[in-house]
């Protein structure tokens, strides 16, 4: 069998409030209590696992949820509900704005702790085809 990722830990400082955060804008189930940690349950088998951080500041990630695209406008909505700002672009140039990378829709945005986060509806693929 071929490796595949199962789980990624992102620290928190209220594991309650980011854990939801994640839910909400997926429109996921609510997350559940494995030990230590609240975790969200991804369509592909893959969690994210949340845990207090025990010192600040906490080592910021960057993590990307494939998304289809009829989720998409919905996703965007409940984004622009919790965040004060999106961007097009990992380096927050392009502020309030959406790319359309290999004939898709993307938009990244900050978590409750400001882990940056991605929404896309194609995956990556060539950057001669953007």
């Amino acid at each position: 069998m071929a490796a595949r990722l199962n789980h990624t830990i992102v620290w928190c400082t209220d594991q309650q409030k980011s854990a939801n955060f994640l839910t909400e804008v997926l429109g996921l189930p609510p997350p559940r209590r494995f030990m230590g940690f609240l975790v969200v349950d991804l369509a592909n088998d893959v969690s994210v696992d949340y845990l207090p951080a025990e010192s600040e500041p906490i080592a910021l990630q960057h993590l990307a949820f494939l998304i289809d695209e009829e989720e998409f406008d919905g996703a965007l909505a409940r984004v622009r509900e919790r965040t004060k700002q999106i961007w097009a672009d990992p380096a927050k140039k392009q502020p309030g704005r959406i790319n359309r990378h290999f004939g898709g829709r993307g938009v990244y945005f900050d978590d409750p702790d400001g882990h940056l986060f991605e929404l896309i509806t194609k995956p990556y693929g060539d950057p001669a085809d953007l």
